[in-house]
C-alpha cells in the first residue's frame, strides 16, 4: 500500500463519521399540545417550565419545545398530535382531555405525560392509576369530580338561587360526568337545573342571551379548556347579564369572575413538567403512577358581589384561599 493511500485510511478511520453525527439529535424535543391558545395558557406554560427546570431542563439550553393549540377547535387536535409524531418529538405533553387522546390515538411508543380532568381509567387512557401500563402517564387533577362541589358553593354564596345553569361545552369526554353530577347535586338541595351548551363563541353569547327567558339565578361554568381560553368573554356576559357564577380556574376569579374552586392549575403544570424531565432522563411513563392534586384553591372576587348586590357569609370567606378586593 503506498503512503499517501496509507495515510487516507488512517485519517478516515480517526475521524467520527459524519453520517453518525447528523443522526444525533442536539437536543431532546418535548411536544407541547392543548386545547387553547398561548395567551390564557401561559402561567400554565410557565409552571411546566418550572417543573422542566427542577429535572435539569431549560428550553433553548439543552431542550427544545413544539408548542401546538387548537384554538379551542377540537377537531384539529388530531392533526396537531399527528404533527407532533412526523417531527419526532422524544416526549408529547398534552392538556386536557381531548389532546391526551388525540396523542394517545397518534402513537404508541412516543412517551405522553398529560393533565387531564377526569379519571383517566375511565377515559382509557391508562390501565391503572398506581400502573399506567404503556407509554402514557400524567396528572388527573379532578376537575370533573369536583363538579358538584362548585354547585354546593354556588349555592351556599346565593341561597335565593332556585333555577341554577350548568354551561357545557358538548365536545368535551367528560361532559356527561359533570353534567350527571350536577343534576345528583341539585336533586339533593332541592334546585332546578337548566344544561346549556356551547362550543363556539357566538353559542356561549347565546347561552347567556338565554339566562333571562329561563329565569336563571346562577350559573355554573363547566370545566373545559374552551371555556378557559374564551375566559373574558364569559366573565364579562355574567357581569352584564348580573348573573352569579362559579368556574374552575383562579384565572377566572383574577379576570372579574364572582368565585373560583379547584386545583392549583400550575401546581398540575409543574408536576407534568417534573415527569417529562425524568422520562427524558430514562424513566418509563409506564412506572409512573398517575398522580393527583393535594392543593386545591377557593377564590373570592369580593368586588364581582359587590356588583352583583351579594354579601359573601362569613363561612365562605373563612375557608377562602384567597379573597380578591
Amino acid at each position: 500500500m503506498r503512503r499517501r493511500e496509507l495515510m487516507l485510511l488512517l485519517g478516515a478511520a480517526m475521524t467520527p463519521p459524519r453520517t453518525l453525527h447528523a443522526q444525533q439529535k442536539a437536543m431532546p424535543v418535548i411536544g407541547f399540545l392543548s386545547s387553547g391558545s398561548p395567551g390564557p395558557f401561559a402561567p400554565y406554560v410557565a409552571a411546566f417550565h418550572q417543573g422542566l427546570s427542577e429535572t435539569g431542563y431549560v428550553e433553548g439550553q439543552n431542550l427544545a419545545i413544539e408548542y401546538r393549540g387548537a384554538e379551542g377547535h377540537y377537531d384539529r387536535l388530531p392533526a396537531l398530535a399527528a404533527d407532533l409524531v412526523g417531527r419526532k418529538v422524544d416526549l408529547i405533553a398534552a392538556i386536557g382531555n381531548a389532546p391526551a387522546l388525540a396523542a394517545k390515538s397518534a402513537i404508541s411508543t412516543i412517551p405522553i405525560v398529560f393533565a387531564i380532568g377526569t379519571d383517566p381509567v375511565e377515559l382509557g387512557l391508562v390501565a391503572s392509576l398506581a400502573r399506567p401500563g404503556s407509554n402514557i402517564t400524567g396528572v388527573s387533577f379532578l376537575v370533573v369530580e369536583l363538579t358538584a362541589k362548585r354547585f354546593d358553593l354556588i349555592s351556599e354564596l346565593v341561597p335565593q338561587a332556585k333555577v341554577i345553569a350548568l354551561l357545557m361545552n358538548p365536545n368535551n369526554e367528560g361532559t356527561e360526568r359533570q353534567t350527571r353530577d350536577v343534576q345528583e347535586a341539585a336533586r339533593a338541595r332541592g334546585r332546578q337545573l337548566h344544561i346549556l351548551r356551547a362550543s363556539t363563541e357566538n353559542e356561549i353569547d347565546a347561552a347567556f342571551a338565554s339566562l333571562v327567558n329561563l329565569h336563571i339565578d346562577a350559573i355554573l361554568v363547566g370545566a373545559d379548556g374552551f371555556f378557559v381560553n374564551r375566559r373574558e368573554q364569559l366573565v364579562a356576559l355574567a357581569s352584564r347579564y348580573a348573573v352569579p357564577a362559579i368556574y374552575q380556574w383562579r384565572q377566572f376569579a383574577d379576570s372579574g369572575g364572582l368565585l373560583s374552586y379547584g386545583p392549583s392549575g400550575t401546581s398540575v403544570a409543574r408536576q407534568i413538567g417534573i415527569y417529562a424531565g425524568r422520562i427524558l432522563k430514562g424513566a418509563k411513563p409506564a412506572d409512573l403512577p398517575v398522580e393527583q392534586p393535594t392543593k386545591f384553591e377557593l377564590v373570592i372576587n369580593l368586588k364581582a358581589a359587590e356588583a352583583l348586590g351579594l354579601t359573601v357569609p362569613p363561612s365562605l370567606l373563612a375557608r377562602a384561599d384567597e379573597v380578591i378586593e
